[in-house]
């Protein structure tokens, strides 16, 4: 197993040049298994133009593409290498945050996983969450996932296709169990998106960043 030490330097992409980022509210976009730090960083343009926007790798080469941790069927699964991938995230982002005004996660499928596991050992951090069709983690009683701590203030969008071939249904039970316990919930269903991401849900993205994030900012 690698440790989140042994992981290369984080490779970011951000939708915009570095002056024009501070004081700004960040939005931190974690792609799906085999993808890269390009595969979202188109949805900056659809979204609120008040966020610096932020597309991080992740450490795990696979195939043509990355991936945060192994495939949760796969016999080199853990929960240790789950974890590894979030300290990885959460490090880089302790140098960057100071910065910005806020930090908001945005997640597609594996990538969602991972923006709520840092969630969960950091309640506090962050402004929202947007879920776009993947899951939450089953963390068992690992001490280290303060789920305790998730009072339903934090907000957290939530959009999937109940079509989608891709998250298994005992990950959808899982993960519905605990968006109900843990978050303030904006949960939306499409249909015909499949394992993907539509101009509707964007939409809905959208307002829920303005809503959530900008609009309740002091």
């Amino acid at each position: 197993m690698t440790s989140a030490a042994a992981f290369p330097a984080p490779v970011v992409e951000w939708s915009r040049p570095e002056q024009e980022r501070a004081g700004k509210p960040l939005l931190v976009l974690l792609h799906g298994y085999g993808a890269n730090e390009q595969d979202l960083l188109g949805l900056a343009d659809m979204l609120p133009q008040d966020f610096a926007v932020a597309s991080v790798r992740a450490p795990i080469a696979m195939g043509p593409g990355f991936t945060w941790f192994p495939l949760t069927a796969s016999i080199d699964y853990s929960l240790d290498a789950v974890k590894d991938a979030a300290r990885y995230v959460l490090d880089w982002l302790d140098g960057v945050k100071a910065d910005h005004a806020s930090v908001t996660l945005l997640g597609f499928s594996m990538g969602m996983a991972m923006a709520t596991t840092m969630l969960r050992q950091r309640p506090a951090d962050f402004a929202a969450v947007v879920g776009l069709s993947g899951f939450v983690v089953d963390a068992g009683a690992d001490p280290i996932f303060r789920d305790g701590d998730l009072d339903g203030t934090v907000p957290l969008f939530w959009g999937r296709d109940q079509q989608d071939p891709v998250i298994t249904e005992d990950k959808i039970e899982y993960t519905m169990g605990w968006v109900r316990k843990h978050v303030k919930l904006t949960k939306v269903l499409y249909t015909g998106m499949w394992h993907g991401i539509n101009q509707q849900e964007i939409g809905h993205v959208s307002e829920f960043l303005t809503h959530e994030v900008l609009n309740s900012r002091n």
